[in-house]
C-alpha cells in the first residue's frame, strides 16, 4: 500500500473530465524550449548507461534521449497512441491513464531508468505511481523527474498549481521518499534563452529535476 501524502483537496483539479479526452488529439509540438531540452539530454547522457532498459513514463512523440546512444530497450507509456507511435526511440509502448489505474504492466525489477518529463504535475495519485516505480526499478536504478514552470493549468492538481518552483521540487521528493526511495538529488538551474537572446543574457525555460536512486 502506498503511503498517503496528499489530501483530497490537493489532488483536485479545475478540469475533472477524463484525461484521455484532453489528450485525444496529438500535439506534435515541443512544450519546453531548446535550452531545456538540451540540458535534459545532457542529464540523460550523464546518468543512463547504454545497457539500460529505459521506461519513458508519460511520454509523447519525443523522448529527449541522446541520439548517438542505443539502449537495450526503451519502453514508452502515454495517453496518445499517435504520439507514441511517432516516437522513434520507443521499442514498444502502451496506453494507460495513471490517474485512474496506477499498476504498471511491468515485471518486478525489470527497468533501469524511469523518465518523467513535464508529467508529474498532472498526477493525482503520485504516491501509488511512486510505489509502483519502486517495484519495477532494479537495484541501483533511477527515477528522473524533470519539469519547468509550464503546465496545462486546468489539468494540474491543486498541489501543483498553488506551489512555487521550490515547492514542486520538495513535493516530488516528499512523495518519493514516503514510498521508500532514498533522499533524492534536487537540481534547479537556469538555462540560456535559445538563439541570439541567450548571447545577451536572456533566460530560457528553467530546468528542475528530482533524481532518486534505488538502493
Amino acid at each position: 500500500m502506498a503511503v498517503t501524502v496528499l489530501s483530497p483537496a490537493e489532488r483536485d483539479k479545475l478540469d475533472r473530465s477524463d484525461d484521455s479526452l484532453f489528450y485525444a488529439e496529438p500535439r506534435f509540438v515541443h512544450h519546453l524550449d531548446a535550452s531545456f531540452r538540451a540540458r535534459l539530454t545532457q542529464l540523460y547522457r550523464e546518468r543512463i548507461p547504454a545497457c539500460a532498459v529505459v521506461l519513458d513514463l508519460m511520454s509523447s512523440w519525443v523522448s529527449h534521449l541522446p541520439e548517438d546512444i542505443t539502449y537495450q530497450e526503451v519502453i514508452g507509456h502515454g495517453l496518445n497512441a499517435e504520439e507514441l507511435s511517432a516516437n522513434p526511440r520507443l521499442d514498444r509502448h502502451w496506453l494507460q491513464n495513471l490517474n485512474t489505474t496506477q499498476q504498471l504492466p511491468l515485471a518486478d525489477h525489470s527497468v533501469d531508468a524511469v523518465l518523467i518529463v513535464a508529467g508529474w504535475q498532472y498526477l493525482q495519485q503520485p504516491e501509488a505511481v511512486a510505489a509502483e516505480l519502486l517495484r519495477v526499478v532494479r537495484p541501483r536504478g533511477e527515477v528522473i523527474v524533470a519539469f519547468s514552470n509550464r503546465m496545462f493549468f486546468q489539468k494540474a492538481p491543486q498541489i501543483w498549481t498553488d506551489g512555487s518552483d521550490r515547492d514542486h521540487l520538495a513535493y516530488v521528493a516528499e512523495v518519493l521518499t514516503a514510498q521508500g526511495w532514498p533522499t533524492p538529488q534536487l537540481v534547479a538551474e537556469e538555462t540560456p534563452a535559445p538563439g541570439v537572446l541567450g548571447w545577451i543574457g536572456g533566460k530560457g525555460d528553467p530546468f528542475f529535476a528530482v533524481i532518486a536512486t534505488k538502493p
